[in-house]
């Protein structure tokens, strides 16, 4: 792929002033017609430069059936959603190919956002994180501010845990005990019968009910996530229905539904409150992303850890069964190449390395991969992208977004 190609690429001379510019390739409603893959570097279009931002700031992990990215401006950008694609042009707006600003309750400048299988979430650069969509996947409340406080409290490596004042433990959120006890307000079995009966809801039903008042299950609205003092969430990761936060010291906790071990917790179990990895308690991590069933976090030395489900080959292990704990990713492609980035799609996975060439695996059925054809991989592949500058990549659920910059 060559991102000279329709304004993309270029020279890399330091003196010159550089725009920003996003490539996608793969399958979006509104954008790919009838299902139609889009196997070449194809470059999205800032609309009419308006939106206050004359660029592209950086890109975001989509979700079902739409993409995000930030203008330079700092506006959350969505686009791919159409009429016809269920709950997801609910969360995400009804935004054809042309990008659109979502409409977020804050002027302040989004710095990272992400999205799953029915839920989004973003971060300011003033610290604020707004949730909405899927309830389960994204509780409300004191969650991201309880998170902060356990990651204090638990500091050491051995997995001992300190007791939360009786007033924090008030003011969680029902079916989550972050003290490592039972389940205080909502017993096990309950939580597992209210989350299957969720699932059940079918696309039509969860649209019709965030539009009737019936709120129980879907919050189409942005929601202020109450931050504690000194809370220092860095960053955020949304799958299918599991999330990921990660901390300032590096500390990866995973919660929700864990049915394939993407909660890398050694088991199956969905996960009804915030948890450490523990496995990664002595390994300090820097980038996080997850897909439908599985997860990928990078540490700051730059290995790749793999875990979840792998019925196409989305860990790049080359092996076909999952993961319940991080594995190590150890492709002899990558050689002893660092990572600097990792995105997950639906089923799909690329990772950036630190200089600068891009790696895919995973289900290919829409060209999501990046190779130019639509053959599934299990082991990381090299993508062609020839005369780019490559900035950031991130995956939605059938595509991959691509940021890089060309000189102006």
């Amino acid at each position: 792929m060559d991102c000279n190609e329709g304004g993309g690429g270029g020279s890399t001379k330091t003196e010159e002033r550089r725009e920003a510019l996003v490539y996608t390739w793969g399958y979006l409603p509104g954008v790919s017609p009838v299902k139609s893959p889009i196997v070449s570097l194809s470059p999205v279009r800032f609309p009419n430069r308006m939106e206050g931002g004359y660029s592209w700031k950086d890109v975001c992990g989509g979700g079902c059936g739409f993409a995000m990215a930030i203008s330079e401006c700092g506006k959350l950008m969505t686009w791919g959603s159409t009429d016809d694609e269920g709950q997801s042009y609910v969360i995400s707006g009804k935004h054809g190919g042309t990008p659109e600003a979502y409409p977020l309750p804050t002027e302040a400048s989004i710095l990272k956002a992400a999205a799953g299988w029915a839920h989004c979430v973003a971060v300011t650069e003033t610290g604020e994180v707004y949730t909405w969509g899927w309830k389960e996947c994204v509780p409300s409340g004191n969650l991201i501010g309880d998170l902060g406080m356990v990651e204090h409290l638990q500091k050491d490596t051995t997995g001992n845990q300190s007791s939360l004042p009786a007033e924090q433990v008030k003011s969680m959120p029902q079916g989550f005990n972050l003290t490592g006890g039972t389940v205080s307000h909502l017993d096990s079995k309950r939580a597992r019968e209210e989350i299957a009966k969720r699932r059940k809801i079918s696309s039509a039903k969860v649209e019709s009910e965030s539009s009737t008042g019936g709120k129980e299950f879907f919050n189409p609205s942005p929601c202020l996530v109450t931050l504690g003092p000194g809370v220092r969430i860095t960053t955020v990761a949304a799958g299918g229905r599991h999330t990921l936060a990660l901390s300032d010291a590096g500390a990866l906790l995973t919660f929700g539904w864990g049915l394939y071990g993407q909660c890398g917790q050694g088991n199956t179990i969905d996960q009804l409150r915030p948890s450490y990895v523990k496995s990664l308690s002595e390994t300090k991590v820097k980038n996080i992303a997850a897909g439908l069933w599985h997860t990928l976090c990078v540490s700051v030395d730059g290995h790749v850890y793999a875990f979840g489900g792998n019925q196409f080959g989305q860990l790049g292990t080359g092996a076909d069964e999952g993961e319940t704990l991080p594995k190590i990713l150890d492709s002899p492609g990558l050689g002893s190449k660092h990572t600097k980035v990792a995105s997950c799609g639906a089923r799909h996975s690329v990772i950036l390395t630190e200089d600068g060439q891009l790696f895919s695996w995973g289900w290919n059925k829409y060209g999501q991969l990046g190779l130019g054809d639509s053959v599934d991989r299990n082991i990381p592949s090299q993508v062609s992208i020839e005369g780019c500058l490559t900035k950031n990549i991130a995956c939605g659920w059938w595509h991959t977004l691509l940021l890089a910059e060309r000189p102006i």
